[in-house]
C-alpha cells in the first residue's frame, strides 16, 4: 500500500462524511455549508492546497442544483428591470431604449425589445446582447 493511501485510510472516517456526492436535501445543504466553510480558509488562493475539494464539492452542488433546482430563463424585460434596481436607475435614465413610456411597455410585457435596444443595453451594461434575448 502507498503512503497516500495509508494515510487517506487513517483519516477516512473524519473525510468519507464530507466526500460523498448529495443523494438528498440534507445531504446537499451539508455540501453547501461545506463548501463555504471551505471558501472562507482558502480565500482568493487559487494554489491553496484545499482548492481542488472546493473544485470537487462545487461540481457535485451544481449538479445537484441543475437536476433538482432549475431556473427558468429570464425574459430580457426581467433582466431590464434586474439591472435597472441594481443600478438604480428609473425609466428615463435609459434614452438608448426610447422614451419613459417606451421603456415602461417594456417592463410590463406589452412590447419586446427590438434589436437596436438590445444592442445599446448590452452595451450600457457591459453584458453580452444574449442577456437580453
Amino acid at each position: 500500500m502507498s503512503v497516500l493511501i495509508s494515510r487517506v485510510a487513517e483519516h477516512w472516517e473524519f473525510v468519507s462524511p464530507l466526500l460523498r456526492k448529495p443523494k438528498t436535501e440534507d445531504d446537499y445543504d451539508h455540501l453547501v455549508q461545506a463548501l463555504d466553510e471551505l471558501l472562507e480558509m482558502t480565500g482568493d488562493d487559487e494554489s491553496h492546497p484545499l482548492m481542488s475539494l472546493v473544485d470537487i464539492l462545487g461540481d457535485w452542488i451544481a449538479e445537484w442544483d441543475r437536476n433538482h433546482h432549475p431556473m427558468r430563463e429570464a425574459s430580457g424585460a426581467e433582466v431590464l428591470a434586474y439591472l435597472m434596481r441594481e443600478h438604480r436607475l428609473s425609466q428615463s435614465d435609459l434614452p438608448g431604449v426610447g422614451t419613459q413610456s417606451v421603456v415602461s411597455e417594456i417592463l410590463s410585457g406589452k412590447r419586446q425589445l427590438n434589436l437596436r435596444q438590445i444592442r445599446w443595453l448590452a452595451e450600457r451594461f457591459g453584458v453580452s446582447v444574449e442577456t437580453f434575448i
